[in-house]
């Protein structure tokens, strides 16, 4: 009785420290989309040189310009010059205020960025990972095609990240028909509003080729939740699918100061401590997994996760 005790003391003592980690990186996360909107339509935006920052803000003007290009009928793919600067800052601030929008942005700012300091740190090619390689080179053709299209998908995205640049055709489902809902439009527009939409296909999208693509290896899928190994593109697909959470959740986890729930997602999805060191260390080399996580099995660890895993 007196062992048991023990145990249980001892158990709960590491939940309040996992507890406790977990409440500051979630205070920093959840300050992130108020932050971004004060400094995007700050006068003083030009004094501020955070990368990520500059990158969501180009985002969300290069999505203005798409819409209008849209409503006017032209190609929104054909990146011209608005005839309307007045229109386009109009729009560029409604969408700002999407905070679900502004999220999104933040994670892909934040994935490239990722990619390329694994690049340094790691020499991980942010576009060809060696999964992504092995698996181009599968017998199975089905995979080796799928494969191919996510390189190409990958290429393009970093890219456009360089350029400050989102295609419409690459936000998820629901931020993409939101967008089109909530433009404002005239009889002339809502034509070219209604082809976009038509031609829309959220499964030739990166995300969408990703989780396909991760669906579609099944049990190789485990090779995925090796950083290194994987990349971010697919790491953060597959975490985000066998951790049953948001894939901007896995993206922002590897950020530094977040050690914590980038630690508890790979144990959530079964994966030992030894190994989750070796990652941890890639994402934030000062960092070192606590020795009470190593006592949580992962169905505690997804629990401690909960709700707050979907930021």
């Amino acid at each position: 009785m007196g062992e048991e005790t023990m145990d249980l003391a001892a158990d709960l003592a590491v939940e309040a420290i996992v507890r406790d980690e977990l409440a500051r990186e979630s205070r920093a996360v959840s300050s992130v989309v108020p932050v971004l909107r004060h400094l995007l339509g700050s006068e003083a935006q030009a004094l501020v040189s955070d990368a990520i920052l500059a990158r969501v803000r180009g985002m969300i003007i290069d999505l203005a310009n798409q819409l209008l290009a849209a409503q006017a009928g032209r190609d929104p793919t054909i990146r011209a010059a608005n005839s309307d600067p007045v229109a386009l800052d109009q729009l560029a601030e409604t969408l700002m205020a999407n905070e679900a929008l502004l999220g999104h942005c933040h994670a892909l700012g934040a994935e490239s960025l990722i990619a390329e300091r694994l690049q340094q740190r790691g020499a991980i090619d942010p576009v060809l990972s060696p999964l992504l390689q092995e698996l181009i080179a599968a017998e199975d053709g089905n995979v080796a095609a799928l494969a191919m299209s996510t390189l190409a998908a990958q290429s393009r995205f970093m890219q456009a990240q360089r350029r400050m640049e989102l295609p419409l055709g690459e936000l998820p489902a629901e931020l993409f028909h939101g967008l089109v809902a909530e433009t404002p439009i005239d009889t002339t527009g809502r034509a070219g509003l209604a082809r976009l939409q038509q031609e829309y296909d959220e499964g030739t999208s990166r995300l969408g080729l990703l989780a396909r693509l991760v669906a579609t290896i099944r049990r190789g899928a485990l090779a995925a939740l090796e950083l290194e190994h994987a990349g971010i593109a697919l790491f953060a697909s597959a975490l985000s699918m066998t951790a049953r959470t948001a894939r901007t959740a896995t993206v922002l986890a590897c950020l530094d100061g977040q050690g914590m729930r980038f630690a508890l997602l790979l144990r959530a999805a079964g994966i030992s401590p030894p190994a989750i060191t070796r990652q941890l260390l890639l994402v934030e080399p000062a960092g070192h997994l606590p020795i009470e996580l190593a006592a949580l099995a992962p169905d505690r660890a997804a629990e401690l996760l909960g709700p707050e895993a979907v930021w």
